[in-house]
C-alpha cells in the first residue's frame, strides 16, 4: 500500500501517434509530477545493432530492443519512488511484438505475406512465440504491481508514416484493440481521455484533484518545445 501523501504512479497509456509523450511532459509541468520516458527501439538500436535499420532487424531484433526498452524503462522508474507519469508501460513493448505477429514487421506486409513466412521460418517463428511468451509474463506482473492509474489515450489523431517505424494503421488500430483486451484480462480500469491535449489535460488534472501549477496553455506549449528538443530532434537511425 502506498503512503497517501506520495503521488500515484501514473500510467499514459495509448499505442503509436496517439500523443502519450506530449501529454506526459505537459502533465508532468502542470501537476509538478516527475515524468519518465522509455528510450525509442530507433534510439536503441544503433548501440544494439550497428548499421541496422528498424525496418531491416529481424523479429529476435525486434524482440532484444522491446526487452532493452523494458529493462531501461524499470531503472528510470526505480529512481521515482515517490510517484511519477509513465510514457507508456511495458505492456507496449511486449504488445508491439506480438502484434507484428499477426500484421507482419513491415506495413506492405499482409495476411498472405505472413502466412508465407511462417511456413517458411516455422522455427524462427516458434522460437519467437515462445520468447514473448516469456516476455509478456514478465510485463503483466511488473505492470499489475508498479502502477496505480492509467489514462488512455484513444486513437484519434492521424498516423504519421516517418520512414523508421516498421509499422502502419492497420498495425497501430489492432494494437490498440489487443492492448485494451489485455487490460480487461488485467481487471485494469483505465480512465480514457479523449479530445484536444487543453481537454486531456484539464481531463486529468481534475481526476488528481491537482491544481496546475502554470496555466494549461503554458504547460502544453513548453511540453511541445521540450519534445521537439529533446525528442524529435534525435538522429534516430545511423549507417556505417
Amino acid at each position: 500500500m502506498r503512503c497517501l501523501d506520495q503521488s500515484p504512479r501514473i500510467v499514459i497509456s495509448g499505442t503509436y501517434c496517439t500523443g502519450k509523450t506530449s501529454l506526459s511532459l505537459a502533465l508532468s509541468l502542470a501537476s509538478g509530477i516527475p515524468t519518465t520516458h522509455a528510450p525509442t527501439m530507433r534510439e536503441i538500436l544503433p548501440g544494439l545493432f550497428p548499421g541496422t535499420s528498424l525496418k531491416a532487424c529481424s523479429y529476435a531484433q525486434l524482440l532484444r530492443l522491446g526487452m532493452e526498452r523494458f529493462e531501461k524503462r524499470i531503472h528510470a522508474e526505480a529512481g521515482l519512488s515517490a510517484g511519477f507519469i509513465s510514457d507508456g508501460c511495458p505492456l507496449q513493448e511486449w504488445l508491439y511484438g506480438s502484434t507484428r505477429l499477426l500484421t507482419g514487421a513491415y506495413p506492405q506486409e499482409n495476411q498472405w505475406t505472413m502466412l508465407w513466412k511462417k511456413l517458411r521460418n516455422y522455427r524462427q517463428f516458434r522460437d519467437f512465440e515462445l520468447l514473448l511468451a516469456g516476455f509478456e509474463k514478465m510485463a503483466k506482473t511488473y505492470t499489475l504491481r508498479h502502477y496505480d492509474l492509467f489514462f488512455h489515450l484513444p486513437v484519434e489523431f492521424p498516423f504519421v508514416l516517418d520512414g523508421h517505424r516498421p509499422t502502419s494503421e492497420r498495425f497501430r488500430k489492432l494494437s490498440e484493440e489487443r492492448l485494451l483486451t489485455c487490460y480487461a484480462e488485467l481487471n485494469i480500469n483505465p480512465i480514457i481521455v479523449s479530445g484536444t491535449m487543453h481537454e486531456r489535460l484539464d481531463h486529468i488534472l481534475k481526476h488528481l484533484n491537482r491544481k496546475p501549477l502554470i496555466s494549461l496553455d503554458q504547460a502544453i506549449q513548453q511540453a511541445i518545445e521540450l519534445k521537439n528538443r529533446n525528442f524529435d530532434k534525435i538522429q534516430l537511425e545511423h549507417s556505417t
